[in-house]
């Protein structure tokens, strides 16, 4: 009988943590509860909340009228200046 699980990936990195008495016993209840060993218990809670931290630390949300201005410079680019031109020639001759 087939499952539709994903292989559990390989934990070779530790991570240390401290906690009281009372905050371990907490997990390690709860863990228990949904059938965990405490790691997975904590990893389960813990990286769907970082993945969601990075995701809006790297996102670029623009209004409407800055996309629009966004837009408009990519398809519409401002002609160099001279002092813009002068730095190309001096980068690629060196």
């Amino acid at each position: 009988m087939a499952t539709d699980t994903a292989p559990t990936p390989i934990r070779d990195d530790r991570i240390s943590l401290r906690a009281s008495a009372a905050e371990k016993a907490l997990l390690a209840r709860a863990a228990a509860y949904r059938r965990l060993d405490l790691t997975s218990f904590i990893l389960q809670a813990a990286l769907p909340v970082a993945h969601e931290v990075v995701v809006q630390a790297e996102r670029i949300s623009l209004s409407d009228r800055d996309a629009k201005r966004v837009l408009d410079a990519l398809e519409n680019p401002p002609k160099p200046t001279k002092r813009l031109l002068r730095a190309a020639r001096n980068k690629y001759t060196d």
